[in-house]
């Protein structure tokens, strides 16, 4: 497995951690809010393949939210 692979699914994994911890009861939301969009920044471009040829994330609808 290249390394840029293993890269993408170590950050995964480690955002998932970070999900479940955030459901816990005492979980540290300020270590949450620091930890977790740092890991979301670092994650690598996902390997070739992870989405259809064409995908494009910007292409949905508009955020409810008005963003």
């Amino acid at each position: 497995m290249c390394e840029h692979i293993e890269d993408f699914h170590r950050t995964v994994l480690m955002l998932g951690a970070l999900a479940v911890y955030a459901e816990q009861a005492g979980a540290d939301i300020a270590f949450i809010e620091a930890i977790g969009p740092s890991l979301a920044a670092s994650l690598p471009e996902p390997p070739p393949g992870m989405f259809p040829p064409g995908y494009d994330p910007t292409a949905g609808p508009d955020y409810p939210g008005g963003w």
